[in-house]
C-alpha cells in the first residue's frame, strides 16, 4: 500500500509501538551551501541504537532558512514510507505559506534507508521492472506462483544487498533519529508536518516523545491501532470512494470516455478494461501495461482532484488501446524515471513496512484477505492486498505492533482528515485524533490525499495560525470543499 502526498503516493504504510523514548546523540550540524537558497547537511546517528559507540549513518537533511523574525525550525515529511523529505523541503516554496516560511527554517531529511541517507538495495531497475509488473491479481495457479517467487526474490534481494540496514529502518528508529536532528536543529521542542505515512512518523514521535513537541501538523492520518491488511483493505475502499466522486465529476461534464451514462455502469467498463489488460496488456511506446500497472496507472491521478481530468485522457486513450498515460501515472508513483531509472523509494517501501508490524507469514492468509478485499473494492483490493506479500518473507524481525499511540503529556496535535482521500481514509484522521491525549481533529469535506495548501483557504488558515502560534482550531471543525 502507497500513503504518500502527492507533490507525490504513499505508498505503502506503518503501525505503532510500545517503545520507549530516548534521546539521540546529536553531533550538530555543518551547513553548506546546495543551491537555490538551501543549506545542506549530514547528521550522524547511530545504526542501532542499542549500540550507540557502534557503527553510524549518515542521515542527509536541507533547510531553507527563514525570511524573517525566526521561531525555529519546522521539519517536513511528505509520506511514503520511502519517499525524499530533502526533496519535499527543496518544494518549500510551494508546500508552506509565505507566513510560515517567514516565521520558520523549512527543514527535510531523507529518513533512514531512504534516498540520501543509507538507501535500501534490493533489485536492479530491470528486476524492479519484473517485480512491479507481477499480477497482483492473480487467478490462475501460475499467476500466484509467480507472485509468491518474485515476492520471496524481492526479500533476499535486499537482504543481499543491505541485510545489516533491514533491521533498523523502521519508525522507531527513524523518530529517534527526528529527535536527534531537534537537537541539532537547536529547537527545544519539535514543530512538524508531516502528510500521509509522515503522520504516523510524527505520531509515533509524540508517543516516545511527548515532553518534545511543541506543534505537529498530521495531515492525512494513519490509525496505528488497526492490523496491516485491514489498512490494505480500507485503503482500496478509499480509492473506491474517491473513483466514484471522479466518475460522477466525469459523467456530469458531459465529455466522459465511457459510454454508460451512470456511475455504475461506467465502473463495469472500467472493470471489464483491467481485466482485459490481464490477457492483452495496452501497447505503451515499447512496453506493455498490463493488469497490475494499469491499476496502478489508474489510481495514481486520484490523489488530487486537479488530476482528474488527466485521469479522464487516460481513460480514454486505454479504452482506445493504448497503455501509454497509464503507464506515465504508475511511474510517477514509483518514481520510475523516462530512462527506466528508479529511485530507491519502493524498495525502502517496502523494508520500512515490513518491519513496522507483523504480516502473516502464511500466503494462504494474503489470498483470503485479497479476495474479501475485492469483494469490497473489486478495481484496487485485490491489487492492494497482495501488494505486501514480500512482507511474509521478510528476513528482519518487526518492530512494531499495532496499538493506539496516546503521546500522554504531549501539546495539542492537529490531525486533518480529507472526507474523499482515496489513500488515508477520513476515519482513520478521526480514530488517531481521539487516541491520542491532546489529539485536535480538523475535518475538511473535499477531494483528493491531503488537505493543507491544496487550496482550502479554511484549512490553511487553520493551519498556519497553529504553526505560529501552538494553538490548535476548536476540535472537530470542519472546513467546506471548495467546489
Amino acid at each position: 500500500m502507497w500513503v504518500r502526498a502527492l507533490t507525490v503516493v504513499a505508498a505503502t504504510v506503518l503501525f505503532a509501538s510500545a517503545c520507549a523514548g530516548t534521546e539521540a546523540p546529536a553531533d550538530g550540524l555543518s551547513w553548506s551551501d546546495c543551491g537555490d537558497g538551501f543549506d545542506c547537511a549530514k547528521l550522524s546517528v547511530p545504526l542501532d541504537y542499542g549500540q550507540p559507540n557502534g557503527e553510524h549513518i549518515k542521515i542527509s537533511v536541507v533547510r531553507l532558512p527563514a525570511t524573517g523574525d525566526r521561531i525555529g525550525s519546522l521539519v517536513v515529511n511528505p509520506g511514503g514510507p520511502g519517499s525524499s523529505g530533502v526533496t519535499y523541503a527543496r518544494a518549500a516554496r510551494s508546500i508552506v505559506s509565505e507566513e510560515v516560511r517567514e516565521r520558520f527554517d523549512i527543514v527535510g531529511f531523507d529518513p533512514r534507508g531512504v534516498g540520501e541517507s543509507s538507501p535500501v538495495e534490493c533489485l536492479s531497475d530491470s528486476r524492479l521492472d519484473a517485480f512491479i509488473d507481477l499480477d497482483t491479481t492473480p487467478d490462475t495457479p501460475q499467476e500466484r506462483a509467480a507472485l509468491e517467487q518474485g515476492s520471496r526474490e524481492f526479500a533476499k534481494g535486499c537482504q543481499a544487498g543491505s541485510g545489516r540496514l533491514l533491521p533498523h529502518v523502521g519508525t522507531v528508529d527513524a523518530a529517534r533519529d527526528m529527535d536527534g536532528l531537534r537537537q541539532a536543529l537547536g529547537d527545544q521542542k519539535l514543530t512538524y508536518l508531516g502528510k500521509s505515512y509522515g503522520t504516523f512518523l510524527g505520531a509515533v514521535y509524540a508517543d516516545m516523545f511527548p515532553g518534545k513537541v511543541r506543534a505537529l501538523v498530521l495531515d492525512g492520518a494513519l490509525d496505528p491501532a488497526i492490523s496491516r491488511l485491514k489498512l490494505n483493505a480500507d485503503q482500496a475502499m478509499g480509492f473506491e470512494r474517491a473513483l466514484r466522486a471522479y466518475l460522477e465529476s466525469c459523467l456530469a461534464e458531459g465529455d466522459c470516455p465511457f459510454r454508460s451514462r451512470t456511475v455504475d455502469g461506467a465502473l463495469a467498463e472500467l472493470t471489464e478494461l483491467l481485466h482485459r489488460t490481464d490477457a492483452r496488456p495496452l501497447p505503451a511506446d515499447g512496453r506493455q501495461a498490463g493488469e497490475s500497472l494499469a491499476t496502478l496507472g489508474a489510481l495514481t491521478p486520484l490523489y488530487d482532484r486537479g488530476s482528474w481530468p488527466e485521469l479522464t485522457e487516460t481513460f480514454r486513450q486505454a479504452l482506445n488501446g493504448d497503455g501509454r498515460l497509464l503507464l506515465r501515472n504508475a511511474d510517477q508513483l514509483i518514481d520510475r524515471h523516462a530512462n527506466g531509472a528508479y529511485s530507491n523509494q519502493t524498495e525502502a517501501n517496502m523494508a520500512i513496512n515490513c518491519v513496522d508490524g507483523s504480516y502473516p507469514k502464511d500466503v494462504s492468509a494474503y489470498a483470503a484477505a485479497a479476495t474479501e478485499a475485492e469483494r469490497q473494492a473489486p478495481r484496487f483490493g485485490s491489487y492492494l492486498m497482495w501488494s505486501s506479500l514480500p512482507c511474509a518473507f521478510w528476513p528482519a524481525k518487526p518492530t512494531l505492533t499495532n496499538r493506539p499511540l496516546t503521546a500522554k503529556g504531549a501539546a495539542p496535535i492537529l490531525v486533518i482528515g480529507t472526507e474523499r482521500d482515496p489513500a488515508t481514509p477520513y476515519a482513520w484522521a478521526q480514530a488517531l485524533a481521539s487516541e491520542l491525549n491532546s489529539g485536535v481533529f480538523l475535518g475538511y469535506d473535499g477531494d483528493g490525499h491531503t488537505a493543507y495548501f491544496n487550496g482550502s483557504t479554511c484549512v490553511d488558515d487553520a493551519v498556519d495560525h497553529y504553526l505560529l502560534t501552538g494553538t490548535p482550531p476548536e476540535d472537530g471543525t470542519v472546513c467546506p470543499g471548495i467546489g
